[in-house]
């Protein structure tokens, strides 16, 4: 087995305050490829956050003081890493409940490893390539902090919604390559019946209008006619500098500088 696309040592953290649990499964995650990170409790987790983000935290949710929830919802309040959540309880409005709000995924102890390894690969693999650094400076009018799904725009932070932030980590990870349209509606729409290319090109638009101080003349945000989107840095400011890429239209006539559409699918 190798870990998925992008890096080939995905970071884990894995808190859970059964030291043999925790021990056993790190062992099994490192064997795989992965480079793990522990915590025995909601705190010392926080604590390893703060030096370093992982790819993806696995959380156990009966914990004593900070519960898994708790800790999820404060990781999400950080950073909007994914999460998978293991429970000895197999309530379905709990799971439900848990995946809408702040896990990716939740996984019902005693785990079977080979389902819960084939999970994190999934997950992954949908996120795309390894989680970028935490602050991307593109150019002196547009800084990501993809973490946090925040865009800061000639000094104003624009909030992201989950879907443009997963399409800008694949861009962000693959920084000035072209990536495929259909690659890009995968990262954003994996578990969308009949998902169709027309999702990406109106959640392009939407992204021009936050990201780019001039939608109609986007300078980071580019094009590539009948392929798909390249994530470009800038060498000035929003009139004195200029892409290092220019923007094209698409072939297929679906997404332009402006304009809209009635929607791009379901935005989670």
């Amino acid at each position: 087995m190798s870990p998925a696309p992008g890096d080939p040592f995905p970071t884990i953290l894995v808190v859970d305050d059964d030291a043999r649990l925790l021990v056993l499964l790190a062992d099994e995650l490192r064997d795989d490829g992965y480079r793990v990170i522990t915590a025995r409790d909601g705190s010392e987790a926080l604590r390893r956050l703060e030096g370093s983000w992982p790819d993806l935290v696995i959380i156990d949710l009966m914990m004593p003081g900070m519960d898994g929830l708790t800790l999820a919802r404060e990781i999400k309040r950080r950073a909007d890493l994914p999460i998978v959540v293991l429970s000895a309880i197999d309530a379905g409005d709990s799971k439900a409940a848990l995946l809408t709000e702040v896990a990716e995924d939740y996984v019902t102890k005693p785990y079977h490893y080979p389902e819960l390894r084939a999970r994190i690969e999934r997950i992954l693999r949908r996120l795309g390539d390894r989680v970028p650094r935490q602050m991307l400076v593109l150019g002196p009018d547009l800084t990501l902090e993809l973490h946090q799904r925040v865009a800061v725009v000639a000094g104003e932070r624009v909030q992201l919604t989950p879907t443009e932030g997963r399409l800008l980590y694949a861009l962000a990870a693959n920084l000035g390559r072209t990536v495929p349209t259909e690659t890009l509606l995968g990262r954003g729409w994996a578990e969308t019946e009949d998902a169709d290319p027309s999702y990406v090109w109106v959640t392009m638009r939407r992204l021009r209008q936050k990201i780019e101080v001039d939608p109609s003349r986007p300078v980071h945000l580019i094009t590539v006619r009948g392929t798909g989107y390249r994530l470009a840095e800038t060498t000035g400011g929003a009139t004195g500098g200029g892409a290092r890429e220019l923007a094209v239209g698409d072939a297929a006539g679906g997404d332009v500088a402006g304009g809209d559409a009635a929607g791009a699918g379901p935005d989670r």
